[in-house]
């Protein structure tokens, strides 16, 4: 063998902390809400997908592309492509935004729903949320994450519908 093949680990940054080779980086009930994925044509690149506050599945983005569900199309979630930037939006309301930086690189922000309705919010303070429909906060167990790595585990962060969070699942 003439060739040394080199290939990294799949690395996600959710609220300043890193996942490393983990495939679900978060999870609400049994739903992954982030993952990462292998694609022949990508490598490893993340799978997110886009629930409406009534539960409804709209769009599955896989890295930086967006594929909008029959029911995402019938509910008139539309896209914009500004310089760098994929922007998906329904009734005017930013849904999520991919911006691509150098190289294979993009960074996400979106507002990611639960089948249940549940809203989970994340950003780069590391302490996650999830509020119902109503805008009542469900109390995830008092956690304050920061900086921290997470490598080989199956679920990075693990949220439940009862408060509960498990963090570094196997």
């Amino acid at each position: 063998m003439d060739q040394l093949v080199f290939q990294s680990s799949p690395t996600v940054i959710l609220a300043t902390n890193q996942f490393i080779n983990v495939p679900v980086v978060l999870q609400f009930d049994d739903t992954p809400l982030i993952s990462v994925i292998r694609e022949q044509a990508l490598g490893y690149t993340t799978e997110i997908p886009i629930f409406h506050a009534d539960g409804t599945y709209l769009a599955k983005v896989k890295g930086t592309r967006v594929f909008p569900t029959k029911a995402g199309e019938k509910a008139g979630i539309a896209m914009r492509h500004p310089q760098g930037m994929t922007i998906c939006e329904m009734n005017g309301r930013t849904l999520f935004e991919i911006t691509h930086q150098a190289g294979d690189a993009f960074r996400t922000q979106a507002e990611l729903y639960t089948p249940t309705g549940y809203f989970v919010k994340s950003t780069d303070t590391p302490t996650p949320q999830i509020i119902d429909s109503k805008g009542h906060e469900l109390r995830v167990g008092g956690i304050h994450m920061s900086n921290c790595s997470f490598s080989g585990c199956r679920i990075g962060i693990w949220l439940k519908s009862d408060g509960s969070c498990a963090i570094g699942c196997n």
